[in-house]
């Protein structure tokens, strides 16, 4: 059962990747399966605020890219316009708010690593244009604007082209996102960067020693900055053997997160795969798999957004203040984007 507090807080998730699983439908029928398959998980899970993130799979690259971008970019678009009554899709921190209080789920597009743009940075401009207001600048691997967390042994900093790319970002009022960025990636952000960041589904690196968590300098650092760091539910990233994992080992990297960046710099990125992976054939995420990653293991329960309510309930078993789960669940994300999407 829903706690009375989840229900009437502002739950936010800053990575779902349904877009996916949605945009791979034909365009006649993006609309009605959003508004079939996933909304309804959405409703039940409490979420108003969700950030969702273009991502490219690995048989698109490097060929198909932008015109896949396009694609989930129109797919978003169409989901937003077919079921204008329950979504909106939102460039602002003013029309998050509206959304909110017309009771209606605010949508944030946001762009995972941007391997349809290479190194034309100019065509971030296009993407902000069609709405884009989150982005990062790389995944697993090497891309013309950084190295992923997959190449950290590398020690790469951003290209030139990724400080502009950053700069181009700043320019536009985008919001930043170090997750899957690599060390030496983050460390040259942080020195570089003019505004706050946002980590939007990275757990914690002193728990799991996982190239794709972030260590506990870089949580202070992400924080110092006015940033947020946005927990990851992917089993994988929580536990050694993600078989394992259960939903107090995810409490524990919220809680440890909350303690060493502050409770006002920590919220939620589930990364929900499990049902959009089982929908999907290969070639996706191939690179996923061969970096050893299991992306059907999941928390019991937590296979989708449903399931959110389970956290709001286990922080407060543990004690968390209501105040305090309040920001952990969505309010220090709404926060976070009212202030830097003007």
């Amino acid at each position: 059962m829903t706690t009375p507090l989840h229900q009437r807080s502002v739950v936010a998730d800053t990575h779902n990747d349904l877009l996916m699983a949605v945009s791979a439908r034909p365009a006649e029928n993006w609309a009605s399966f959003f508004r079939e398959r996933w909304l309804p998980q959405l409703q039940a899970g409490g979420v108003n605020l969700q950030v969702l993130p273009v991502f490219i799979d690995d048989q698109y690259r490097p060929e198909g890219a932008l015109r896949q971008t396009l694609r989930m970019i129109e797919c978003a678009h169409v989901i937003a316009e077919g079921n204008s009554g329950a979504v909106a899709l939102c460039r602002t921190g003013a029309e998050i708010d509206a959304a909110l209080a017309d009771g209606k789920i605010a949508l944030v597009l946001a762009m995972e690593s941007m391997p349809g743009l290479d190194a034309s940075v100019e065509l971030i401009s296009t993407l902000h244009r069609l709405g884009v207001r989150v982005a990062s600048i790389a995944h697993w691997g090497r891309t013309p604007l950084a190295d992923g967390s997959g190449e950290d042994a590398t020690g790469s900093g951003l290209t030139s082209h990724g400080v502009a790319a950053l700069r181009e970002m700043e320019r536009l009022g985008m919001v930043f996102d170090i997750s899957h960025l690599g060390a030496s990636g983050v460390a040259h952000v942080l020195e570089l960067s003019a505004r706050p960041l946002l980590a939007t589904h990275s757990s914690a690196r002193a728990l799991r020693d996982h190239h794709r968590n972030l260590t506990d300098d870089q949580l202070r650092a992400v924080a110092a900055g006015g940033g947020v760091v946005c927990v990851n539910f992917f089993a994988p990233f929580l536990l050694e053997d993600g078989s394992k994992a259960q939903l107090d080992n995810l409490l524990d990297h919220i809680e440890h997160i909350a303690t060493v960046a502050g409770i006002d710099h920590v919220g939620l990125g589930p990364d929900f795969v499990y049902e959009v992976l089982k929908e999907l054939t290969p070639p996706c995420c191939e690179d996923v798999n061969l970096r050893g990653v299991d992306p059907l293991q999941a928390i019991p329960g937590l296979e989708g957004p449903a399931g959110l309510p389970m956290v709001t309930e286990g922080l407060l078993r543990r004690g968390v203040p209501e105040n305090d789960v309040v920001k952990i669940i969505g309010g220090n994300v709404h926060r976070f984007l009212g202030e830097l999407l003007v």
